[in-house]
Parts: structure tokens; sequence; C-alpha cells
């Protein structure tokens, strides 16, 4: 996926010696929860919605150094890392350097989140199975050998949920029914969480994804 087109540059990151009132009136034009922070050009790091409105709004930036929270990505970090990023940081802005660390502009959630529904996962028809086995007793490429085995083709899968010696594993299926694969998997000891035949089960994950992205643009 190519992420220089989601590259935005509309908001100049404010500096150390702007006040914190020229912070807050950014955050109530925006609707994003960091504002990035520089310092004679060079990136420092983004002051949060939360943090600003714990300042007197006479102080400048540089009295609230202390709350900068350091975070970015560079233009070759992949979409997966940068929506982890995204997560770690509790953020909806995401700040890009270059290698030499020059600031570049920054990315939205949403156009990731987006990114992220447009994958073959998302958007090819298919079956999800959701499998559970011992955690050190399954191999992607075993996964990969059921299913291709019986004439099918895997479109996605991760580890969806680990949970003490079990984990739990969620597959894309497609181009062929889930029965045959299914009882496959049995074979191989692998227990069966849930399988769905349709794309009610993706569809169901479009819509929350787009909850999350409408819930995050408030």
């Amino acid at each position: 996926m190519e992420l220089q087109d989601f590259v935005i540059n509309d908001i100049k990151p404010l500096s150390l010696t702007d006040k914190v009132s020229d912070l807050k009136m950014l955050f109530n034009q925006l609707t994003y929860s960091h504002i990035p922070i520089v310092r004679d050009g060079v990136y420092m790091g983004c002051l949060s919605e939360t943090d600003a409105h714990c300042f007197e709004s006479a102080k400048t930036l540089s009295d609230c150094s202390h709350a900068i929270e350091g975070f970015f990505v560079r233009p070759t970090t992949s979409w997966l890392d940068v929506l982890e990023t995204f997560a770690q940081n509790s953020s909806n802005i995401m700040p890009i350097l270059s290698q030499n660390n020059k600031y570049l502009g920054y990315y939205e959630l949403s156009d990731i989140i987006h990114l992220f529904n447009e994958t073959p996962f998302f958007s090819e028809p298919g079956g999800v199975l959701i499998i559970e086995k011992g955690i050190n007793d399954y191999s992607f490429s075993e996964i990969s050998q059921i299913v291709e085995s019986n004439g099918a083709k895997l479109l996605g899968a991760f580890i969806s949920k680990m949970d003490g010696d079990l984990i739990k594993i969620t597959l894309k299926i497609g181009n062929a029914s889930l029965n045959e694969v299914i009882q496959t998997f049995r074979r191989y000891s692998y227990n069966i969480v849930s399988g769905h035949e349709e794309d009610s089960f993706i569809e169901s994950l479009k819509d929350r994804s787009q909850y999350l992205d409408k819930y995050l643009n408030m």
C-alpha cells in the first residue's frame, strides 16, 4: 500500500514560543487529539488536547514541554506498523519524519483505517473461520497447507487472541466451502471456534471500523 498519497500538510506545527492559547484555539477548530510541536523548525513531539486544557492560556508551549509526546513514523513505515503506533499513543494524528528527522507532515487515523478496509481480507468474498489450538502446537505453514489442500485460498490470517496456553487465529478463506476446510482442521486437532460461510462477519467488522472512524472524528 502506498502511504505517500495520504501525507497531509494543512496544519503548520506550533513552535515552543507560541502560547497555550494558540494551541487551545487549534483544538477548538479541529478534531485532532494531538498537535505537532517544533523548536527552531525541529520536530519535538506532540501535545494532546487533554494536556492543553490543563495549562494556563497565557503560558508558552515551552512551559509545557514536559508533556510533549515524541511519537512519529517514517515514510517507509508499513501501514500495519503505522496503525500500531496510532493505537499505542491513543492518537488520531501521526507525524511523519524523514530519515534526517525533517518533519514531512502527518497521517490521519481515518485514512489508515480506510486502507485496512480495502485489503483483500475485507474486500474479497469468502468465509471467515476462527480456529483454536495450543500455543506450542500450531504453525501458519500447517494452517496454509490445510486450507490450500482443499482447493481454497487463504486471503488473510492473524492471531486474534492468546489465552494462557491456547491461541485463536482468525482466517479469511476464499474459493471454497468452509465445510471441507473445517473438517480437515478438526482432523489436525484444531478446535473450531466459529465459522461463517457468508460475509456477515466481515460486514460486522467493517461496520465497527466505520463506527470507530466516525467516533474518532466527532
